[in-house]
């Protein structure tokens, strides 16, 4: 049973490092999390600030994961075109997509204020 748990998570780390390599957009939110790590760090910004950051990273990348998958998973049953797979690629885009903005929003809230108050204290 413990060996199948542990070949549970090899295959959940193949399948990071093949979404990792393979997607493009996983390097533009990989890039823009590390940015909004960097500026928690140089804010000192709360526990809870940190949770909001963490998850809203955390939820554009599984929201791409998702998208990779379903775009997978559709490109195998549907070869050929077919507008519900088309559809099925798009809502599952347009998930990412909600997700990067509430992502934005989360940075714009706590990070703005931090920001300008930055540049109001170096004038």
């Amino acid at each position: 049973m413990l060996k199948k748990r542990i070949e549970s998570f090899k295959y959940a780390f193949a399948g990071i490092g093949h979404f990792v390599k393979s997607e493009p957009n996983v390097i533009i939110h990989l890039f823009a999390g590390v940015i909004a790590t960097g500026m928690g760090f140089y804010f000192g910004i709360s526990k809870m600030e940190w949770c909001l950051v963490v998850f809203a990273i955390g939820s554009v990348l599984t929201a791409e994961a998702f998208n990779t998958a379903i775009e997978y998973l559709t490109d195998l049953v549907s070869p050929d075109y077919h507008v519900l797979a088309g559809k099925t690629k798009d809502v599952a885009a347009g998930a990412v997509l909600i997700s990067a903005i509430a992502a934005a929003i989360i940075g714009v809230i706590i990070f703005l204020p931090k920001i300008l108050s930055l540049i109001e204290g170096g004038n």
